[in-house]
């Protein structure tokens, strides 16, 4: 059955970032437990179209294949995803691809995520130390805690959540549910605190939190299922608080 059983695909392309986007047709056989990564990758064996021309090899990025670098994410049959993880049994055809819009297409399928990069560098998403020694044990962090921040740590920078909000787009310079989290992630570790009134104070500003529009796309969205819109509330409790002691001045740290 499964020699004679065919998969379809519909494929927007892009020559470079400065030609229009158009669309290409394949037809590749079917193989038992296929996902769209090997689609990919057999079309690319063998770059001929539905009509049977040649043509040049489909780009895109891919690294891990076990949902865990998120750099394979595209826009699958309408939906932004992962597409190591979207298996063609679970698809209808054909099964349509497409980049991300939010952002800069580099070709065909491959997008230029800088944008997420940018953003993490904007809220200092890591935990600074004070040279490369060792500094012995660092500070414990209470279970509870670590608990819920391992959640926020899963985070694999996809750019699936940016893509699925309405808020990101290129008439705005909202850095997205992503990076706001990740503040959330390091300003509750025990070192990363210590810069925290510096983390809430960056997204206080223009593209930052007030620019959240609370449509919750993001957590719907997430492939690690990460409670953006839990970390988001928070960051409000916590930037209110940091713009009080920014007005009124603190001695606490």
């Amino acid at each position: 059955m499964s020699e004679n059983k065919i998969v379809h695909f519909i494929i927007t392309r892009q020559d470079s970032p400065e030609t229009a986007p158009y669309t290409q047709e394949f037809k590749i056989p079917y193989r038992p437990n296929m996902n769209v990564i090997s689609a990919l990758m057999e079309i690319r064996r063998n770059p001929v179209d539905a009509r049977g021309n040649q043509t040049v090899p489909i780009s895109w990025d891919m690294n891990c294949l076990e949902e865990v670098c998120g750099a394979c994410s595209m826009i699958i049959n309408g939906k932004p995803r992962q597409s190591c993880t979207a298996l063609v049994d679970q698809l209808e055809q054909p099964i349509r691809l497409e980049p991300m819009r939010t952002f800069p297409v580099v070709r065909d399928l491959q997008v230029d995520r800088k944008r997420m990069f940018d953003s993490l560098k904007k809220v200092k998403a890591w935990i600074p130390i004070d040279g490369t020694y060792d500094l012995g044990p660092g500070p414990r962090m209470p279970e509870t805690k670590r608990q819920w921040a391992y959640e926020l740590s899963k985070c694999m920078t996809c750019g699936v959540c940016l893509e699925a909000c309405p808020n990101v787009n290129s008439k705005s310079d909202f850095i997205g549910p992503a990076p706001l989290s990740q503040v959330r992630l390091f300003n509750a570790h025990p070192t990363g605190e210590m810069n925290k009134a510096e983390r809430l104070n960056s997204i206080m500003g223009d593209g930052g939190l007030a620019n959240c529009g609370n449509s919750q796309n993001c957590v719907q969205s997430c492939p690690k299922g990460i409670p953006l819109t839990t970390s988001i509330a928070a960051l409000n409790r916590d930037t209110t608080i940091q713009s009080f002691r920014n007005f009124f001045g603190s001695d606490q740290a």
